[in-house]
């Protein structure tokens, strides 16, 4: 999967960036270093979810897609 970010500088210091595609998705650092490993972290706490809070019915089906 690939996907656009922005990155801003931000007025004290440092960076952070947002990820349009996932709504409030967004992440900061001090270099662009760790402003790259922060939005790993950030886009994969983004979609991730709790599949105990879902209800599947009988015949549904869970599956994971990598795109």
């Amino acid at each position: 999967m690939r996907l656009k970010v922005i990155i801003h500088e931000a007025e004290e210091g440092g960076y952070w960036a947002e990820v349009p595609a996932i709504p409030g998705c967004m992440t900061q650092g001090e270099t662009t270093k760790e402003l790259i490993e922060n939005l790993y972290d950030a886009v994969e706490g983004c979609l991730s979810i709790d599949m105990k809070d879902i209800k599947l019915k009988k015949n549904d089906t869970v599956m994971e897609l990598a795109v």
